[in-house]
């Protein structure tokens, strides 16, 4: 969470009400419950976000920052390992960011068939990139100018200066999409991915045929619960 003085200085400069539901909004309380379509006479895809990280917390655009997750973010990838430990999964996939290939090793922690396989690193899973973005505050921009933050966020196919849109990303996940699941028909395995709050976007319109609007706007919890979509 935001450091106490800094926390201070924000409501001296904005007032305490105004931060409060600024951090109020920020916070993803809003998250849907995953879908889960677990047939067990085909392949599954298993896909989830990772935990929390030291950005979350601080409301800073991560982006293609290696953010480590926090003390939170370990226990929630740690609910997700209950989750987790009876599936039958014979691939790991993360983006190369340490939030995503940790969450993985902790969900897969618990899973005797899981626990020691090598997780491939695919940088197509990464974070939207945030360009000018990266690495300032969410938090300060929504203060200033939530209609900008909003449109940065959440509109499908505008992207921050020098960053990706959510449409760019969906498009590099689609081609992570359409090359593994030949893979899963052909050699009948499961396989989990653990990916990050943008690119799991793109998991979810192609499998959930979500509209551009319902793409730029669906929220995924961090760790704590897992989306899974039968391959037929």
């Amino acid at each position: 969470m935001i450091e106490a003085a800094q926390l201070e200085i924000y409501y001296q400069k904005y007032g305490k009400q105004k931060v409060d539901e600024a951090i109020a909004y920020l916070s993803y309380k809003e998250a849907s419950i995953l879908p889960k379509n677990e047939d067990p006479n085909f392949p599954i895809l298993y896909v989830f976000r990772h935990g929390q990280t030291v950005d979350n917390a601080n409301f800073i655009f991560s982006g293609w920052r290696d953010a480590d997750i926090t003390e939170k973010g370990i226990q929630q990838a740690k609910d997700l390992a209950g989750m987790m430990k009876d599936k039958k999964v014979s691939m790991l996939v993360a983006s190369d960011q340490i939030r995503s290939i940790k969450t993985m090793q902790i969900a897969m922690s618990l899973n005797p068939a899981a626990k020691d396989l090598e997780i491939i690193k695919d940088p197509r899973l990464k974070e939207r990139r945030y360009g000018d973005l990266q690495g300032k505050s969410k938090l300060e921009l929504q203060l200033e100018n939530p209609g900008l933050l909003l449109e940065y966020r959440r509109s499908y196919s505008i992207a921050p200066p020098n960053g990706e849109s959510i449409e760019m990303v969906v498009k590099r996940v689609n081609e992570f999409i359409e090359e593994i699941l030949p893979k899963m028909k052909e050699f009948k395995i499961n396989v989990a991915v653990s990916c990050h709050g943008n690119s799991i976007r793109g998991f979810r319109r192609y499998f959930e045929g979500l509209s551009d609007e319902q793409t730029a706007q669906v929220e995924t919890p961090l760790a704590q619960d897992y989306a899974a979509y039968s391959i037929r």
